[in-house]
């Protein structure tokens, strides 16, 4: 087997552990509270909470530590195995395991959970087809409760004794390691590992079932804090706000301010990949907060999720300075060797972006998606062009595209979105080449498409070929949608024969009539401009599409449009040759002037319709093309 597969299959097998506990993480932060406010501890009084109390204590810890946390975890498993069935089987599987022994069984719940999960699905295969109409919820309902029952037998004399065995011995040899001060060593892996985006598997898999063991022995743990303490990823950053270059230098400032706290600790990987030398940076960070940690015997309550030192500090009940100090220990030693490794760098190695890119990549592929995977063709559904805000550049390509597709017959869904409403069922996604990365982080598993123009029509001309070749037969006639237009365009909306130097003068006078014609705020003017500094709405063929920034939706009173023509042409693009004959202002709440747009879009392959529309004199004429 390749070590990319096996990579794979540790990653499968990692996110799969950690998404049986990060939907409860909620539950876990709640019992660390009441731990941390409530717990009370007769040996030893200021071992308690802020407000010891016996019978909250008693009610309250003991039962969820033991019951409800391992439920929800085993619930959680069978469920993500096979829903809401596999779901209950997996809970009474998981009930097994919690009665068998006398510690808390959360090793058990992520065995015995999708074990019932399993179980259920393969019963169901079997049976497919074979029940007779009417007999179903019986056979249903009955199927579930005797398998439960029998798999719940299993774990109380099988599983349950079999993890207790396993987790003493994973007890013994973590306290071997802290006796021997070994545990600082644990950061040689984790920290490379969260560089894979195994952080969560580890932190969530394994971590948290020791740490909560633990909690219940001692009222706090270190393991919470092993993979969870933002001082590696701090120190790194800073170091490149004193040490970086270029775009790196200029961002790690925010970054920072994220990573610490907002406690998104993945904002930090790129700069890693940047000069991998920098692991050496983190993994010591990461050995000198552990090492902190074990010397002041400190520890959390519970899981700190996201790694923020708001919910690290949260959680530090009891442990405050050894915590703080874990935090600062770790940046420094992060900060100093980042520093100088970044001094004795000649060069930084891969640009931001490159290295942006590979961490995007190595997400899909943590999330069990290639990036590199070729698309089947024959298998799309839904195609998405996207832009910033989901109006003027989008719903000109998404027409175009639409169009070609509706006369090879694709049965394919064409719509245009703007970029942060994007879904993660889509199978393509279209955008300008600058906006692709922004675009595959809010849909990693998409296939993703580039371009500069919008209006690309030979682009779009091979995608359709290549989806027909793919699909062969099987693509079937789809009814075109008729409905009556929202928005119609008349005389007050069309203006030839003007002039304008720069860019900013002709969407200043698109967005003046705009205002004049009641559609808009005088403020969305402003974000009209702010909307082309971003990125250009220049779409090729001639023609350039302003419109405002998505915020600026709340400026706009009416959906409208206004045709400006430029005979002469009015510089949009990078290129010479990107001068835009036809500019049009758009101001929309909805989807109301995608009619027009579409109108426009219909027309665009005839150079003829094109050319009549930029030097034409005639207003009549051009309201009858477009309407």
């Amino acid at each position: 087997m390749s070590t990319s597969n096996i990579k794979l299959k540790v990653q499968n097998f990692g996110r799969f552990l950690s998404n049986m506990v990060m939907p409860n993480i909620g539950a876990f932060i709640a019992w660390g509270f009441i731990t941390a406010i409530f717990l009370y501890n007769a040996n030893d009084p200021s071992a308690g909470g802020w407000f010891p109390n016996e019978g909250v204590s008693t009610a309250f810890i003991g039962p969820m530590i033991t019951y409800l946390l391992p439920l929800l975890i085993g619930y959680t498993g069978g469920k993500l195995v096979y829903g809401d069935r596999g779901g209950v089987v997996g809970a009474v599987t998981t009930i097994g395991v919690i009665v068998g022994v006398t510690i808390p069984m959360f090793l058990g719940a992520m065995i015995s959970g999708p074990l019932g999960g399993w179980c259920i699905k393969q019963f169901d295969k079997f049976i497919d087809g074979k029940i007779k109409s009417g007999f179903e919820m019986l056979v249903n309902n009955f199927s579930a409760g005797i398998i439960g029952m029998i798999l719940a037998l299993i774990a109380y004399f099988g599983i349950g004794p079999a993890v207790a065995s396993l987790t003493n011995v994973l007890i013994v040899a973590v306290q071997f390691m802290v006796d021997h001060g070994l545990l600082p060593l644990t950061s040689i892996l984790v920290e490379p590992a969260k560089i894979l985006f195994l952080n969560n598997a580890i932190n969530h898999g394994v971590f948290t079932s020791l740490g909560v063991t633990q909690v219940a022995e001692t009222g706090k743990s270190i393991f919470f804090l092993i993979e969870a303490n933002p001082g590696p990823g701090l120190g790194l950053l800073l170091a490149y706000m004193f040490f970086g270059k270029g775009a790196a230098k200029g961002s790690a400032s925010g970054a920072a301010i994220i990573h610490f706290f907002g406690g998104i600790h993945e904002i930090y990987f790129p700069y890693v990949l940047m000069n991998p030398r920098l692991i050496i940076a983190v993994i010591l960070g990461g050995m000198t907060g552990v090492f902190t940690l074990t010397l002041f015997n400190a520890g959390l309550t519970a899981p700190a999720s996201p790694g923020s030192i708001f919910a690290v500090m949260s959680m530090a009940k009891g442990s405050y300075l050894g915590v703080t100090l874990s935090v600062l220990a770790a940046t420094t030693v992060s900060f100093i060797v980042s520093a100088i490794l970044l001094k004795t760098t000649k060069d930084n190695g891969k640009s931001l972006d490159e290295a942006m890119s590979d961490v995007t990549a190595m997400k899909s592929e943590a999330k069990g998606v290639s990036e590199n995977s070729k698309l089947d063709l024959a298998k799309v559904k839904k195609i998405i062009v996207a832009c910033d805000a989901g109006m003027g550049s989008s719903a000109m390509g998404a027409g175009v595209l639409r169009k070609k597709a509706e006369d090879a017959h694709l049965d394919i869904s064409v719509t245009n979105l703007a970029i942060n409403n994007l879904p993660t069922d889509a199978d393509i996604i279209i955008t300008h080449k600058d906006l692709t990365a922004r675009a595959k982080q809010y849909a990693p598993n998409a296939y993703h498409i580039s371009l500069t123009n919008f209006l690309d029509s030979d682009l779009y001309t091979q995608l359709v070929n290549d989806l027909v070749k793919a699909k062969g037969g099987q693509q079937v006639v789809q009814p075109t949608p008729t409905h009556q237009p929202l928005f119609k365009l008349n005389a007050k909306n069309v203006f030839l024969g003007l002039t304008a130097q720069t860019k900013e003068e002709a969407i200043r006078f698109a967005g003046q009539k705009l205002v004049e014609n009641g559609y808009v705020k005088t403020a969305y003017i402003d974000a009209m401009l702010e909307r082309e500094r971003l990125t250009s709405t220049y779409l090729g063929e001639s023609i350039a599409v302003p419109h405002g920034t998505i915020e600026s939706k709340d400026d706009v009173i009416n959906t409208g449009i206004v045709f400006c023509q430029y005979p002469a042409g009015v510089q949009f693009g990078e290129e010479e040759q990107d001068k835009a004959k036809i500019v049009i202002g758009i101001a929309a709440r909805n989807n109301e002037h995608l009619d027009v747009i579409a109108k426009l879009t219909n027309a665009l392959d005839d150079e003829k319709i094109i050319a009549k529309l930029t030097t034409t004199n005639d207003i009549e004429e051009v309201l009858a093309i477009l309407s």
